[in-house]
Parts: C-alpha cells; structure tokens; sequence
C-alpha cells in the first residue's frame, strides 16, 4: 500500500471538505493518508510520502500566493513522486468549463508553474453567501451577476459532484504511475 499526502489550500472551507472525502475515499483501500492544510505547513516534508496531492480554492480568479511557493520550493520531490493537483472553482459549475483542458484557472495555473502533475482535476465549488464577510459576498454578487449566476445574498448551492470527487479518489488509489 502506498503512502499519501493531501494538501490543500482553502479559502472558506470547502477545499478541505473535498480533501477530507478523499481522503477517506483513498483510505477505504488500505493506503495511509496524511491531510494536511498549506497554510502554516509551507515546509511539509514530502520524502516519507509515495503520492502527493494538491488541491487548491480560487478566489477572484487567482490560487492563492501559498500554493505556488509550496510548488516552488518542492518542485524536485514533486516531479520524482507520482502527483495530483486539483482546482475547486465556481466556474466550473458550467459543463463547458469543468475539465482540466476548458477550465480557464487550470489552463492559467498550468502556465504559471514548471509542475507538470500526473493527474489533474477541476471540480466545482460552494456558493455560500450568508458565511462570507459583506466585502467579499458583493464583489462575487458582480462576478455571478456579470457571469449569469445566482446574485440572491441569502444563495447556498452545492455545486460540487461528488461522485466526481469520488472517481478522482478511486483513479488515485488504484492507478500508479511509473515514476
């Protein structure tokens, strides 16, 4: 059995959520599972790790800075392990943006970072209204307004296909890679 680390960064929450089903997911099939938030946890050792997993929230159509300097000063472990990377998004509600190859901050993280992940997936988010500061809660209310999407201030959609989270689990558990 193989030994997984899963990373993740979050900005409300759900990030965390879907690596903890995961991670759960991934555990059902014997294999070790660390789960640990990026946050605070920059220098993570990943040598005692087979696998690696990184999944990372969007906010104002950015990965957060911490995402990419834990990619940065890992760059070397992460290309000799077999590694995922995932993006949650609200884009992705839209079938025509979900995949890791229409996805517009899958394509931009792509292009922002030598990494090259054996496996990738996009999946979509959590729009919750109510639980996010005033500030924030406006400046999505435009972006959904602009984009055609939910504007009500008390919205909470669950976007995210978790049969979707799922299948990425079970392609991770039993899928190596030769690395």
């Amino acid at each position: 059995m193989s030994r997984f680390l899963i990373i993740y960064s979050t900005t409300d929450g759900h990030t965390r959520t879907i690596c903890s089903q995961i991670a759960s997911s991934i555990g059902a099939h014997g294999h070790e599972v660390d789960l640990r938030p990026l946050k605070d946890n920059g220098d993570i050792d990943l040598t005692p790790y087979d696998k690696i997993i990184l999944g990372a929230s969007i906010r104002y159509g950015k990965h957060q800075p911490e995402v990419f300097s834990f990619i940065e000063r890992n760059l070397a472990l992460l290309e000799q392990k077999e590694s995922a990377f995932f993006t949650v998004n609200i884009v992705a509600r839209k079938p025509h943006k979900n995949q890791p190859d229409t996805n517009p901050y899958m394509q931009k993280f792509l292009q922002q970072t030598e990494w090259k992940p054996d496996h990738l997936e996009v999946f979509a988010g959590r729009l919750d209204y109510p639980s996010i500061s005033w500030r924030d809660r406006q400046i999505i209310r435009l972006i959904m307004w602009m984009t055609k999407g939910p504007t009500a201030k008390d919205t909470v959609i669950e976007y995210t296909d978790w049969e979707r989270v799922r299948a990425f689990a079970e392609r991770l558990a039993q899928n190596p890679t030769d690395h």
